[in-house]
């Protein structure tokens, strides 16, 4: 697999990025070391989490996976080897929320000790604060960059004209910019990241690391009727915004082109992500070596120009 680079930094990653937010979540710590460990051994190395993973668990008060990934990461002494993403921003009480420049230092600080680490490679602001100046937020981070906790960061959940701001703002003033975008983008999911932000991160040479990536699940082919939505937490929310006549639309272009390619739905998916332009890293999640095993298959999956217009054609809005 070929590595690919964080924006126009030095910085690689392996072309899928391990999501945590599963961590603490539907997976407890055992587990949890039993998939990355399985992970990294397929020769991915870029982990993403966040400080507010998994704070809607009952019992649970956020920093619960970098926690578990601290641990995780100590055990095994791999941290040099490790390209670890996490963020800040969400709501982790009624006074620990939002990019004001006081609580991400603050912020850092925790995640940092969660994390069991002296800097992270990507830190990243996990939505818009349209309540703090972009200048001060971006100082903020150019600050934590100076002082060597961080290396990189990025944008999550930012509208276009707030990107192309923050990058304008970075360069009048000489602040390191944004190098990664993490939006929610998938072959359902298409016309929000493409009517604008698809077109700023390519020319301005940015980094992008989709989540949902394969639309909470339903681009597996796991939930293909209303029967199916009871086999996760998610199926709910499948029902509601997947299963229509498009979507089924999409299962069907994706079982084509599996069976053609000897794949799965879940490969194809991930596949027809990473041969779009722009695209670095799909983030994934998986709870067993099982699924595992079927994304990690994706970045070695060729889809001919045909296979990949076919499922283009049949995720198309119009």
């Amino acid at each position: 697999m070929k590595p690919r680079a964080l924006g126009r930094t030095d910085l690689q990653i392996a072309p899928i990025v391990f999501g945590g937010n599963v961590f603490g979540w539907t997976i407890d710590e055992a587990r949890s070391f039993e998939i990355l460990d399985a992970f990294v051994a397929e020769g991915f190395n870029c982990i993403d989490t966040a400080d507010v993973y998994s704070s809607w668990v009952p019992g649970n008060q956020g920093g619960e996976s970098e926690s578990i990934l601290g641990r995780w990461m100590k055990a095994r002494g791999n941290r040099r080897s490790i390209v670890l993403a996490t963020k800040v921003g969400s709501p982790m009480g009624p006074d620990r929320k939002g990019l004001k420049k006081a609580y991400i230092m603050e912020a850092v600080e925790a995640s940092l000790k969660r994390l069991q680490t002296d800097y992270i490679d990507l830190y990243q602001a996990h939505q818009d604060d349209r309540e703090t100046p972009l200048d001060e937020t971006l100082a903020a981070f150019d600050a934590l960059i100076q002082q060597g906790k961080v290396r990189v960061i990025g944008a999550s959940n930012y509208e276009v004209d707030r990107l192309a701001e923050s990058l304008k703002i970075s360069k009048s003033r000489g602040l390191h910019r944004y190098e990664t975008l993490q939006p929610e983008y998938n072959l359902y999911d298409r016309a929000h990241y493409e009517s604008g932000l698809e077109t700023l991160c390519r020319e301005e040479g940015l980094a992008v690391i989709p989540y949902f990536s394969l639309a909470s699940g339903f681009l597996s082919g796991k939930y293909r009727s209303a029967a199916d939505v009871n086999k996760s937490p998610r199926g709910q929310g499948i029902r509601n915004k997947y299963l229509n006549e498009r979507g089924l639309r999409i299962l069907q272009a994706l079982d084509e082109v599996a069976a053609e390619t000897r794949s799965t739905p879940t490969q194809v998916s991930l596949a027809w992500l990473l041969h779009r332009p722009g695209i670095t890293a799909p983030i994934v999640s998986a709870t067993t070596r099982e699924q595992l095993r079927d994304l990690v298959q994706a970045p070695r999956l060729e889809l001919s120009p045909e296979a990949i217009s076919r499922l283009t054609r049949a995720s198309d809005l119009g």
